[in-house]
């Protein structure tokens, strides 16, 4: 029997089970699939969320291989229109760190190991949590054969695709969006250095973030959605709206996407709690999700470990309360600003794309405004 029960072994779940057994817990992750995935998508890890990873024990590998990221800039036809700074000197961490999501999720099950080496078990597919008064029951298959885990507590860090939060009954609120884009990682042969790049184009923006290892990530917004991207198609359309040359040959990853959100009414049930993709799923563009899952986690781990050192069955419900109040307003911001980043993204005719490139330049130099973007950017 375990204390916690982490359903998932992606950032946000390997992250909840370090810090539970920080603090002394017995912790299972539980994770359908067999190996670890080598995804690239989320790339930015924001202050707060890098405090985090520190406290957890799992910042120093991050800190070491990924590129500080602490200045912007926006294009538009050739001309620049205005700097960004992302820096904030009072920060513990001044600076947003780009690194691959496969190498995060690396750090976080090194962490994870190092406290406990028998805590992640992968090949085991949750489909079903029961309660039955004392403990819970999550059933579910482990190598194609049935198995069955104990826990006081179970946390569903499962994704956006929940088979926990499915089995609650829950259906999120989702909403579409007009939005598609294209992204892929290339050899890095720009002038940028390690500066975030916006390109505010009447066709739609294209945005370009360095990676460790002299790569750098452009995103493309498109009008419609793509089915089969290339690097090379991808290489012409960011030459076509930036002049950027790119090398299609030193492609590393290609994929495409559409954008969606999910927002779940309830994140905690009895002792089951749903965090990270699984409670809310936020648009990629801005580079929140992932930071959001692990302030999640932060908020959620004490209020467990508590009730784990104390004979109550629950965390006090008043503190439950202000957990899900917190973190729903948290992922209704991260909603709004992914938002507001999607509509700056938007095709415009020529002239009033000019005439708002020149109203964000003039604000941008205003301290006020450039303070407001920077802690926007950076989730202070």
């Amino acid at each position: 029997m375990f204390d916690v029960a982490v359903v998932g072994a992606g950032p946000v779940g390997l992250f909840m089970a370090a810090l539970l057994l920080q603090l002394g817990h017995h912790v299972a992750v539980l994770e359908r699939r067999p190996t670890p995935g080598r995804q690239t998508r989320a790339i930015g890890i924001h202050p707060p969320a890098l405090a985090a990873l520190d406290a957890a024990g799992a910042a120093h590998e991050l800190l070491a291989s990924g590129v500080r990221i602490t200045q912007g800039a926006a294009y538009s036809g050739g001309r620049k229109v205005a700097d960004m700074n992302f820096a904030r000197p009072s920060a513990e961490y001044p600076f947003i760190l780009s690194v691959p999501q496969y190498l995060t999720t690396q750090a976080l099950e090194s962490r994870v190991v190092e406290l406990d080496p028998y805590a992640l078990r992968r090949g085991v597919n949750v489909e079903e949590v029961a309660d039955d008064g004392g403990y819970l029951r999550l059933r579910g298959q482990e190598d194609g054969a049935p198995v069955e885990f104990l826990s006081r507590f179970v946390v569903a860090a499962d994704g956006v695709h929940s088979a926990v939060r499915e089995g609650l009954g829950l259906e999120p609120r989702l909403r579409t969006y007009p939005d598609f884009y294209v992204m892929g990682d290339f050899r890095d042969e720009s002038m940028y250095g390690d500066n975030a790049v916006l390109f505010l184009e009447p066709g739609g923006i294209v945005e370009s973030f360095p990676l460790p290892g002299g790569i750098r990530r452009w995103v493309v917004r498109l009008g419609a959605p793509c089915q089969e991207p290339t690097p090379h198609a991808l290489a012409a359309l960011i030459k076509k709206r930036t002049g950027s040359t790119v090398d299609s040959a030193s492609n590393t990853m290609i994929s495409a996407f559409g954008v969606t959100s999910r927002l779940v009414s309830r994140m905690v049930h009895g002792r089951v709690a749903l965090i990270g993709d699984a409670a809310h799923e936020i648009s990629p563009i801005g580079g929140q999700g992932m930071n959001l899952g692990w302030l999640d986690a932060v908020a959620l781990a004490p209020l467990i470990s508590e009730a784990l050192g104390t004979a109550a069955r629950n965390p006090s419900t008043m503190e439950l309360a202000h957990f899900e109040r917190d973190r729903q307003r948290a992922a209704k911001k991260a909603i709004w600003q992914a938002n507001l980043n999607m509509a700056l993204g938007r095709p415009l005719p020529p002239t009033v794309l000019s005439v708002r490139n020149a109203l964000i330049g003039r604000a941008i130099t205003l301290p006020v405004f450039s303070e407001l973007v920077a802690r926007r950017f950076t989730m202070h």
